[in-house]
């Protein structure tokens, strides 16, 4: 006598294929982490597997945290161009964004008052998209004047707090001036900086992916 396995030989794969099909279906899709920035962000003299965005991603995969991060770098833009953008920059299917911009409103002396402007209204966007925020600051040196820089400084913080966003200070924090985590520009992080972003900024975007 044949057995049903024998007379059906193809019963067999249907019902494992449906079984995976099952399980593929039902397995979580990674979350999407959108990096809003300027050049660090746009991993200017990198190649994108060696950016700070893809830096993040693996830092997270390191924790077991499924995400796929999305790179939304502009070199040389400024808070304003962040504004201006955000709207097509961040997709809809954005859970968490990290908002790193200001260096170069730092570089071209924009006043603090400009940049929390600019810097509210991108958190506000992004919270009535229902997207949730990693807040990343820069560090303004006492040496282009004391004033400025507390004012400065105070931005990220001030709006961290209305928001209720994670914030890290400073996103050149540990980095900046070692030689051996900087491109020749003394500017921008090279892959080994770039890897210390990553690993750094990692678990306050697991904080914002769980809501804490």
């Amino acid at each position: 006598m044949t057995s049903i396995a024998q007379r059906f030989p193809n019963r067999r794969r249907i019902l494992l294929g449906l079984g995976l099909l099952t399980q593929l279906a039902a397995a979580p899709k990674p979350a999407i982490v959108t990096v809003l920035g300027d050049s660090i962000t746009a991993g200017l003299g990198l190649p994108a597997r060696d950016a700070m965005p893809a830096q993040l991603q693996a830092a997270l995969s390191r924790r077991g945290v499924s995400v796929i991060v999305r790179a939304a770098g502009v070199s040389g833009d400024t808070s304003g161009g962040g504004l201006a953008r955000v709207g097509f920059s961040v997709a809809s299917d954005t859970k968490v964004c990290v908002v790193a911009l200001g260096g170069n409103d730092l570089l071209q002396g924009v006043e603090p008052a400009r940049t929390k402007a600019n810097l509210r209204g991108i958190l506000q966007k992004l919270k009535a998209r229902g997207i949730k925020t990693v807040l990343v600051g820069v560090g303004a040196p006492p040496a282009i004047g004391a004033t400025y820089a507390r004012e400065f400084n105070a931005v990220y913080s001030s709006l961290a707090k209305a928001f209720a966003a994670p914030l890290y200070p400073n996103i050149l924090a540990g980095v900046n001036g070692d030689r051996a985590l900087m491109q020749g520009d003394g500017i921008h992080p090279n892959a080994a900086g770039a890897r210390k972003i990553g690993e750094a900024l990692a678990p306050l975007v697991v904080r914002a992916l769980a809501g804490r």
